[in-house]
C-alpha cells in the first residue's frame, strides 16, 4: 500500500471517529444528536452547489474545502443508518465499487481469463452504462426487490435540481400532447396562481398552504420559461448576479456617505436600488 493510500485511509478514519463522537449520546454533540435523515437532507443539497461553485470559481483550495463538507454529509447519513440497525459508511464505499465494475466490464474484466481491456468512446460507455442498469432494474424486479416503474413521468428521475425537474416533467407531459403551446396561456395561468397566493396570505392560512400555492407558482414560472425556451436555471442565475450587483451598489453608496446598511433604512435603500438600474447595473 502506498504512502498516500496509507494516509487516505488514516484520514478517512479519523473522520467516521469524529463523527461517531458527535453522535455519541453522552459525550457528543446536542445539534448532532437532533438531526435525522429528513432534517440532513437540505444541507446535502446545499453542499452539492457549492462545490458546483467552487469548481466554476477555479478556486482548488475552496473546492478541496466544499468536497469536505459534502463527504461530511454522506458520512453524517452513514452514522445516524448505522445506529438505527441500517447501513454503514462501508455499506455505502462497498455498494458504489461494486457498481462501478458492474457498469465498467470493457476495464474490469474477468482476470482469470487474462480477458484484455476493450477501449470505448465515451458514447459507448455511457450507452453501455445505461444498457447495464436497465438490466439490473429488471433483474431487481424479478427478484422481488423493487418494482419496475410504470407511470409515464417516472422516466424523469430525481437526480436534478427541483427547476431542472419541474421542466423534465413539462416537457415529458409535453410528448402526449399535455401541454401549451404559446406562453400567453402559461402567463394567464401564473396570475391565477399569484391571485391564490394572496388569498391564501389575506386568509391567514398556515405555512403549509403558503407553500403548496407558492410551489404552484414556482411551477408555472419553469413553464413559462420553457414555453419561450429560456434556461429557468440561467434566468434565476441571471436574477441573482443582478441582485448581488444592485445590492453592491447600496452597499458602496453607503459607504461613501460614512453611513452602514444596518444604520440606512428601506427607503433610503430603494432609492439607491433604482438608482443602480439607472446606472444600468
Amino acid at each position: 500500500m502506498s504512502a498516500t493510500s496509507v494516509h487516505s485511509e488514516q484520514a478517512l478514519r479519523q473522520l467516521l471517529a469524529i463523527m461517531a463522537r458527535l453522535r455519541d449520546p453522552e459525550q457528543g454533540c446536542a445539534w448532532d444528536l437532533a438531526q435525522d435523515a429528513q432534517t440532513l437532507a437540505p444541507y446535502t443539497i446545499e453542499e452539492a452547489y457549492e462545490v458546483v461553485d467552487a469548481i466554476a470559481s477555479g478556486d482548488s483550495a475552496a473546492q478541496c474545502e466544499e468536497l469536505g463538507d459534502l463527504l461530511l454529509q454522506i458520512v453524517f447519513q452513514a452514522q445516524v443508518a448505522s445506529e438505527q440497525g441500517g447501513f454503514n459508511f462501508a455499506d455505502v464505499a462497498e455498494a458504489i465499487s461494486a457498481k462501478l465494475i458492474r457498469r465498467h466490464p470493457h476495464i474490469f474484466r474477468d482476470d482469470r481469463l487474462d480477458l484484455p481491456r476493450i477501449d470505448l468512446t465515451a458514447e459507448q460507455v455511457s450507452a453501455q452504462w445505461d444498457e447495464i442498469k436497465a438490466v439490473e432494474k429488471a433483474l431487481k424486479a424479478v427478484q422481488g426487490k423493487s418494482i419496475e416503474p410504470v407511470a409515464f413521468l417516472d422516466k424523469v428521475g430525481a437526480g436534478h435540481s427541483p427547476l431542472r425537474r419541474a421542466e423534465k416533467l413539462q416537457a415529458r407531459a409535453g410528448e402526449v400532447g399535455y401541454d401549451w403551446r404559446d406562453p400567453r396561456p402559461v402567463l394567464a395561468k401564473l396570475r391565477e396562481e399569484i391571485d391564490e397566493f394572496e388569498q391564501a396570505l389575506e386568509q391567514g392560512l398556515g405555512q403549509e398552504a403558503l407553500q403548496d400555492e407558492l410551489g404552484d407558482i414556482l411551477f408555472c414560472t419553469t413553464n413559462l420559461a420553457r414555453q419561450v425556451s429560456v434556461d429557468s436555471e440561467q434566468a434565476l442565475l441571471g436574477g441573482i448576479a443582478k441582485f448581488r450587483r444592485r445590492f453592491g451598489y447600496i452597499e458602496r453608496e453607503l459607504l461613501a456617505l460614512d453611513e452602514s446598511l444596518q444604520e440606512s433604512t428601506i427607503e433610503a435603500m430603494e432609492v439607491l436600488w433604482q438608482a443602480s438600474k439607472r446606472e444600468g447595473l
